[in-house]
This record gives C-alpha cells, structure tokens and sequence, in this order.
C-alpha cells in the first residue's frame, strides 16, 4: 500500500466551503456568545448597571538591583522586628537590664539594690534597706547617664526606687496562726 492510499489528499474543487457544510448564522453565533457571557458575569454577581470593578493599580517592581523583602534576612534583623512587633525594645532592654545588672549599676550597688522592672523607659529598682535607697535616689542622675552611655539616649528615662518591704513575721513570738499572716477575715 502507498502512503496515498493510506492518507488521501484532499481534491481541490471549485466549491466553497459554505455551500458544502452548513454553517450557523453570524448573528445566531453571536447571540449565543452574549448570552454565555451575562450568564457567566450572573454567576459572578455582576448586574447590569453596577459600576466598573477595578483592581486597584498595583506598582509593578521590575529588575531592581539591591535586595528585597523576600531575600533571606539576617537574624538580628529579623529578631529585631519580631520583637518591634511583640513588644518593642523595651522587653529586650529588660532582658540586658536583667543579664548585666551588677556590670550597668556596678558591683557595690548592685550587692545593695535589685533590678524589678522596666516599661515604656521607666526603670523600677528595689532598695534593700532604707539607707540605701536614699543613697540610690542621689545617685539618679549618675545612674540615667550610665545607662544612656551603654544603652543609648533616651532608652531608661526615669528611675524609681522602691523601699525595702517591710519585715516577714513568718516565725518568732509575732506569728500569726492561720490563713496567711495578720489575717483577721473570717
């Protein structure tokens, strides 16, 4: 068998194409092209009349030399802005506040006073005897310049001295027996 037996060519003949197959009419074609689209923009909640739904315009980067928001980041970069977004910075001052206490306060006032809190600037420190928390309210000035020295400006602004609480009578002759100490509530 030859391959035009196999596969025939078709003859070339005078008549046009429309006069052998019949065609749907271009305005048939047309209607139901409109009608699959009002169908297709029903289905989407589209309405005849409503305004134009627009995609806001976002800009396009194209080909920027220099890195992006979605190259990898370095840790203290990243560790940084998770904790902008936690907490600021002032929940990692309390945790250098913490660490180098008796190195920020030196060794002297660090034996005599304790680190309590720190939040929105206002570092709070407990004295412990009332002696030396006097001593530490005069040494405030001193003390705010050190920290803006190792921490930065404006990182602790204020400072406050708690006294020392007062005593425990958890033993001795001025124990109270019962719930909790001093408890007179029945």
């Amino acid at each position: 068998m030859s391959s035009e037996e196999l596969f025939p060519q078709p003859r070339a003949t005078d008549t046009p194409l429309r006069d052998l197959v019949d065609l749907t009419p271009p305005r048939q074609v047309a209607l139901g092209a409109l009608g699959r689209a009002k169908a297709a923009a029903a289905q989407r909640g589209y309405r005849p009349g409503d305004p134009a739904r627009r995609r806001p315009l976002v800009p396009v980067q194209v080909g920027t030399a220099g890195p992006g928001a979605r190259d990898p980041q370095l840790v203290g970069s990243t560790v940084s802005g998770l904790l902008d977004q936690l907490g600021g910075p002032s929940d990692q001052v309390a945790g250098v506040l913490k660490h180098r206490w008796s190195e920020l306060v030196g060794p002297q006032v660090a034996e005599h006073c304790e680190y309590v809190s720190f939040e929105g600037g206002a570092l709070t420190l407990r004295a412990h005897s009332t002696s030396w928390a006097t001593q530490l309210k005069f040494l405030t000035p001193a003390m705010l310049g050190r920290f803006a020295a190792d921490l930065g400006d404006g990182v602790v602004v204020e400072i406050t001295v708690l006294n020392p609480g007062g005593p425990r009578f958890r033993t001795g002759p001025k124990r109270v027996q019962g719930r909790g100490e001093r408890d007179t509530f029945r």
